[in-house]
Parts: structure tokens; C-alpha cells; sequence
């Protein structure tokens, strides 16, 4: 159970992507009876948003975004141009900004970043329900 969404290049991506993960989860829940907590959708459009707006705001070009159904957990895949590996900075709660990969990091039950031919994949994997992260 996967798909596959190349996203627009306006500044409307984000809630384009949001949208796509949040009808994906809820075709998973209503026509293949899979259990998708409230904040498993909550924390799926998070990571979306964040993915999504670092891809806007470093890399040139198209963005796409794969999500899919693996055990107990959805996989958010977004894939950009930028050959270059984000890397999530040390805390600091002075700093304005830039906190994307760290919420990521701390939300998600895996977090993967590889390159590709061209570009990058940034991969994260989000427990389904509760209890869910326990289990994997």
C-alpha cells in the first residue's frame, strides 16, 4: 500500500503535501482497515510539513513524496534535487528557526537520509497507534 505525489513548485507544496498524506492514511483506515491514530495523522502531517518545507526552501527543482504502509508504521519519503544531506543541529532553544530534522528525529521511530543519482531521500517512519512503537 503505497503512493507516489510529485508536488507542485509554489508555495502552496506544503499543504498540498499535508493534504495527500492525510487522504493516504484515511484510504488506509476506511478501505483497507488499517489503524491509524488521531496522532499518527497529527504527527504525519507534521513530518510532512517539515520534509517538505526544507526540500522548498534548499533544494532547486521537483519534490516528491512516497508514502506507504510497512508493519505497524506509514513511511514518508521525500525525495528533491539537492545533493547535499541535511543534518539536524544540536538543540538550542535560543535559536530561531531550523529545528525541522530535530522535531523529525524526535517524533519518528526511524529516520534515514540517502543519496540518490540526483539528489536526495529523506525517510521517516511514524507509528501508526500507540503502542505501535514498542513493537518495532
Amino acid at each position: 500500500m503505497r503512493t507516489t505525489v510529485a508536488l507542485g513548485g509554489n508555495s502552496a507544496r506544503i499543504a498540498q503535501a499535508r493534504h495527500c498524506a492525510a487522504a493516504f492514511l484515511a484510504r488506509m483506515r476506511t478501505d483497507h482497515g488499517v489503524p491509524v491514530s488521531q496522532r499518527a495523522l497529527d504527527v504525519t502531517q507534521l513530518v510532512v510539513s517539515e520534509l517538505v518545507t526544507n526540500a522548498q526552501k534548499y533544494a532547486p527543482g521537483p519534490v516528491t513524496m512516497d508514502l506507504r504502509i510497512v508493519d505497524d508504521l506509514v513511511e514518508v519519503a521525500v525525495s528533491d534535487s539537492d545533493p547535499t544531506l541535511p543534518e539536524a543541529r544540536t538543540a538550542d532553544a535560543g535559536r530561531v528557526g531550523q529545528h525541522g530534522l530535530e522535531i523529525v528525529r524526535a517524533v519518528a521511530q526511524a529516520f534515514d537520509v540517502q543519496r540518490q543519482p540526483v539528489g536526495k531521500r529523506v525517510t521517516a517512519r511514524i507509528a501508526l497507534y500507540d503502542g505501535a512503537a514498542d513493537r518495532t
